[in-house]
């Protein structure tokens, strides 16, 4: 999770003002009755829950429009959600999951967000590949898992592809599918063919919400902020006027950030397993599935956060960073030029280069 701050300074931990949330768990519970927008001094801060996740919104020196401004960005998150969530049969993504070789009409969000999946599965190479969603049912994630309550256990045993293995031997997996995933995509009519597998939007789905969130709050006022689960939109240069400050959560559950990031007109985004793992029976599993092996991704890593332009392309470059593994990471970072952060399992702390400009302050020993 990824936290912003007004007030943080480079040469101390910095923890969020005012904008502390949990990490998102996933995307489709009903949201809670919104806080009334509040001031926070020259700032308007308009908190709400959707995605199941805690949301924050911050306009910093609002003009006029602010309120309706945030009342707009507010109704992005839930009509992302009542489209793109797999938690409701009746959903637009799932009723096109129920039958998914035929064309189904969509919501835009929800066609839009079945777009960008596919642009960043190719991008990715099949890093990034929503056909998990048959998955994550099978593991007992067919619904609202309690992780902020404790240890999460679930009976059963994971599935090797679509059977289970045989009573009495080991869990065993499998690569999820060989094929590239292609849907089909009719922009004139919203329409979409999901093909063979259906699919979970619920990580690229959060950040095209922050996304389009931060796009009805940019000129209401000097700066904004969206932050929803530990994603993180921002546009302008934060309160103090020097760039917002984000500080980057301590994946084995330290109070302190690892790092204390500046952004300005960008977004940073975290894959981690600290929320987000479970036991079926007794395997313990989490929700970053690695489609080359149908397993939760083991590559010696505990979370990576990525800085870049765009809230939906941090998720997706953060994820595809992080189930390449230690051993990889740093070359594709490199190669596709990302800024990025990243906490492997011995607790070590390592940047790419391009990440290396932003940052404001950074745990010790980080490499």
């Amino acid at each position: 999770m990824s936290r912003p701050s007004g007030a943080a300074t480079a040469t101390a931990p910095a923890t969020a003002a005012g904008t502390a949330t949990a990490p998102a768990t996933a995307a489709g519970t009903a949201a809670a009755p919104a806080t009334p927008t509040e001031p926070a001094g020259p700032e308007l801060v308009h908190r709400f829950r959707a995605m199941a996740t805690n949301v924050t919104m911050r306009v910093v020196a609002p003009g006029p429009g602010a309120d309706a401004g945030l009342a707009r960005a507010e109704q992005v998150f839930h009509r992302v959600e009542a489209s793109c969530t797999r938690f409701n049969p009746d959903s637009p993504l799932m009723r096109a999951n129920a039958d998914p070789r035929v064309w189904h009409t969509v919501p835009t969000e929800c066609f839009q967000a079945v777009a960008e999946a596919a642009r960043a599965h190719a991008q990715t190479r099949g890093l990034f590949d929503p056909r998990v969603l048959k998955l994550l049912q099978s593991w007992g994630y067919d619904h609202t898992l309690p992780f902020h309550d404790g240890a999460v256990s679930v009976p059963g045993r994971p599935m090797d592809g679509p059977r289970h293995r045989a009573r009495g031997t080991r869990p065993a997996f499998a690569p999820l599918v060989r094929a590239t995933w292609r849907p089909g995509l009719d922009e004139a009519r919203s329409a979409i063919r999901i093909g063979p597998h259906p699919v979970d939007l619920g990580g690229i789905g959060k950040g095209l919400a922050v996304r389009w969130a931060l796009e009805q709050l940019i000129g209401h006022g000097s700066a904004a902020l969206v932050e929803a689960g530990g994603d993180i939109g921002v546009s302008g240069a934060g309160p103090e006027g020097q760039g917002w400050k984000v500080g980057v959560e301590d994946p084995r559950g330290g109070q302190a950030p690892v790092a204390v990031l500046r952004a300005v007109d960008q977004a940073v985004a975290t894959s981690s397993v600290r929320v987000r793992q479970w036991k079926v029976g007794d395997t313990p599993v989490h929700h970053l599935i690695d489609p080359r092996t149908g397993a939760p991704g083991a590559g010696g890593l505990l979370a990576v956060t990525v800085l870049g332009p765009d809230p939906a392309w941090a998720e997706v470059w953060s994820k595809a960073l992080f189930l390449t593994g230690r051993g990889g990471l740093r070359q594709l970072a490199e190669e596709h030029d990302l800024a990025a952060l990243w906490v492997d399992t011995d607790g070590v702390v390592g940047m790419s280069p391009l990440l290396r400009p932003a940052v404001l302050w950074e745990a010790p020993h980080a490499w």
